[in-house]
């Protein structure tokens, strides 16, 4: 609900230290998918078998896992330029490394220090973008997803372009594109202020002692083991040319972005954050039991289906784990992504070796379990998951709501707020929300809180010179769950009516979450309390009352 900036720039109008962070960003994401399509050629040249390849994600997830309770500790003491610079330079290092391998178990050692390097971008990146871009956070937030989702598809395609000559290639390739990167960053990206707190070692493990992000993060190690099954196991079931492989996984990384920008919040919005994971995560189970019976054909359909289910559960277990408790984010993003990476350790590995011993229709089967443990989990800790809500103000007469974003549209809706507040002797509450939004694995809030108080400051300005008795609240809310919110709070206080914006058209933000009053319509409000003005409708002047 942030509309504030009245001539942003353009998308392209942004210094280069913002094209070289997000090039650099675009290059780390590539790593995901990079090794999907050559993993069979990998065994082939190097005569390993699946479980011994599928180490190259065990060592890469399990040093990201555990640098994530190391990478708070050293960014806050360095600072975003040397540790974006320093990751960086370490993929360069041992990308290239892994080129060179002569066996598997070099390879895998390499792919640790690989990872390593890219806990220590991943974790700075975003907060880089969010200081240097030009437009405010929500033109950071665009590009850095413009970034993950370029980086998602992208990577199985260099993968299987380069792979196609040599599995050695796209080795070599990422540490080109990344050296780029570095270069890049060193010569435009500026000196940055260091954070002005600075985080434990032992914080993140602390922050799991919090019921809530220790139910979230257990849940998520569940997804994670599905999810890693389909990326680390599901090429050798397909067991095609590396640029057929590609392609099917170009696929998958496409629906995956699209779906954790556009499609997660506005289910979220409709449906509500547990039930839409709960039904994903179900679907996600069907896919990986017919991956393990299905001819290859229709596993390379499930595959990409599958992008389409973990955009939206990446989405919303990042936007759970970072709500649920009251602990930093950087702090609860650092212990639940030790825990939720750790299943991309043991499932890599773990399930080539069930299907060695059992058939691969027991090893998607154990995943498919795996899947439908999260919402299991869930559901038997549903208390801790549970969000409070804002306490209701004093008793007295329930007062209208005019939910203001500070867009051209406030006017109209305060005035029209005013009116039926006047007609019915109520007074007004000017709401605004200040939207957070999952950006990979942060979420970060994309208005301030000055601006936040400049909107409703001037709403009661409005109010008061109409005559209006007038309070005004700032609730903080993610994209999706922002309709929610609002109607939570008019039930609290029973208000007789919700007046919003209409949608606002060729607004970056209404296309990415949906638009709010059509979130709110679809929520089902009593019966006359959602009023919509229109986005052409002209604010009234109301005049102010007499004695």
């Amino acid at each position: 609900m942030s509309h504030t900036a009245p001539a942003a720039p353009g998308f392209f109008d942004q210094p280069r230290a913002v094209w070289a962070t997000a090039f650099a960003c675009m290059v780390g994401f590539m790593s995901i998918g990079l090794v999907d399509p050559i993993l069979t050629s990998i065994a082939a040249g190097l005569h390993a078998s699946p479980a011994q390849v599928s180490l190259l994600f065990t060592s890469y997830f399990f040093v990201t896992s555990v640098m994530m309770l190391v990478t708070g500790f050293v960014s806050s003491r360095l600072g975003a330029r040397p540790t974006l610079l320093l990751g960086a330079a370490l993929i360069v290092v041992f990308a290239a490394l892994s080129g060179l391998s002569d066996s598997v178990t070099e390879l895998v050692l390499f792919r640790g220090g690989w990872g390593l390097g890219n806990a220590f971008f991943v974790v700075t990146a975003l907060s880089v973008l969010v200081a240097v871009a030009k437009g405010g956070t929500s033109r950071a937030v665009l590009l850095y997803e413009a970034a993950m989702g370029i980086g998602l598809s992208g990577g199985p395609l260099l993968g299987a372009a380069l792979g196609h000559h040599s599995w050695r290639w796209p080795f070599f390739g990422t540490a080109t594109l990344m050296a780029v990167g570095f270069v890049s960053i060193a010569l435009f990206l500026p000196r940055l202020p260091r954070p002005a707190q600075k985080v434990s070692l032992t914080a993140p493990l602390k922050a799991l002692k919090h019921p809530g992000l220790l139910t979230v993060a257990v849940g998520a190690f569940f997804y994670y083991f599905a999810f890693f099954t389909v990326l680390a196991f599901a090429p050798f079931v397909l067991d095609m040319a590396p640029t057929a492989t590609g392609a099917i996984f170009f696929g998958w990384g496409v629906l995956l972005a699209l779906f954790s920008v556009f499609v997660a919040p506005r289910a979220e919005a409709r449906f509500g954050l547990i039930p839409v994971v709960t039904v994903c995560l179900a679907f996600m189970a069907v896919l990986l039991v017919v991956m393990g019976v299905a001819p290859r054909e229709v596993v390379a359909g499930c595959i990409v289906l599958s992008g389409a289910v973990m955009g939206v559960c990446n989405t919303l277990f990042t936007e759970l784990a970072l709500e649920v408790s009251d602990v930093p984010r950087p702090v609860a993003s650092a212990g639940y992504n030790f825990l939720r990476w750790f299943a991309g350790v043991i499932a890599p590995f773990a399930v080539p070796k069930i299907a060695e011993a059992a058939g691969v229709p027991m090893a998607f089967g154990v995943a498919a379990v795996a899947a439908l443990l999260a919402p299991a989990v869930f559901a038997l800790r549903r208390r801790h998951l549970e969000r409070p809500h804002a306490a209701a103000p004093a008793a007295g007469p329930a007062p209208v709501l005019a939910a203001v974003d500070g867009s051209a549209l406030d006017a109209a809706v305060l005035d029209r707020a005013a009116a039926l507040a006047r007609a019915a002797g109520r007074p007004v509450l000017a709401l605004h929300l200040r939207l957070d939004e999952v950006a990979g694995d942060e979420r970060v809030t994309l208005e301030d809180a000055a601006t936040a108080e400049r909107i409703v400051g001037a709403a009661l300005q409005r109010l008061q010179a109409a005559g209006v008795d007038a309070q005004a609240r700032v609730l903080s809310a993610a994209a999706g769950a922002a309709a929610r919110e609002a109607a939570a709070l008019a039930d609290a206080l029973k208000a007789p009516q919700l007046v919003v914006g209409a949608r606002h058209r060729h607004d970056p933000d209404d296309a990415r979450h949906g638009s709010f009053s059509a979130a709110l319509a679809a929520l089902g409000q009593p019966p006359g309390r959602l009023v919509v003005v229109g986005g052409d409708a002209a604010p009234t002047p109301l005049r102010p009352r007499t004695a």
